[in-house]
């Protein structure tokens, strides 16, 4: 299967990849080139007690230019569904944003679908989204089969959301060791 590239400029892209692989520092490169202001889609919900974490937020945000606009949220759809500024619209990231819906609905021992809402709406808003969108995502389903069910169920749900956001994309990278390969 083949898939031409277009002359006209892309107006959705998603990024995937694994841990540490430089995928939102390419997804901040692209969206730094685009014409017009940048809003950034911060979709974790830090925990103070979690250093680590924290440790990960602040290099996120050392690194952002001093001028974009930073939304912190955990609701990418209504973000994207309510009227917003010209420009880009950088979402960092996807697989945070889903462990606090699989987090909401206490759905970690259900059954896989049932944050088929949220990913409905999420997919929806992306594909409905009428300005520039880069879309960041890990890339989890590469490595070995979790050994528990949780990590078995996002890796599923992450899996199938990340093929259905491509689909709405027009154009898809996977970066591995900082190197953005096109998969459409």
């Amino acid at each position: 299967m083949s898939h031409s590239v277009s002359s006209v400029e892309p107006r959705r892209t998603l990024v995937l990849g694994g841990a540490r692989s430089g995928k939102s520092g390419y997804a901040e490169e692209l969206a730094a080139k685009a014409p017009g202001p940048v809003r950034y889609l911060a979709t974790s919900i830090p925990d103070p007690a979690d250093l680590d974490f924290a440790e990960r937020i602040a290099t996120h945000r050392d690194r952002r230019p001093a001028d974009w606009t930073v939304l912190e949220s955990a609701d990418p759809a209504a973000v994207l569904g309510a009227p917003g500024p010209e420009g880009t619209t950088l979402i960092d990231d996807i697989g945070t944003w889903l462990t606090a819906r699989i987090d909401a609905r206490d759905a970690w021992e259900s059954p896989r679908g049932t944050v088929a809402p949220d990913a409905d709406a999420l997919v929806a808003a992306v594909a409905a989204y009428p300005h520039r969108l880069v879309i960041v995502s890990p890339e989890v389903g590469m490595g070995i089969i979790p050994a528990t069910r949780s990590g078995r169920l996002f890796r599923d749900e992450i899996g199938t959301l990340n093929q259905r956001l491509a689909q709405a994309c027009d154009e898809a990278f996977l970066v591995v060791a900082g190197l953005p390969l096109r998969l459409k």
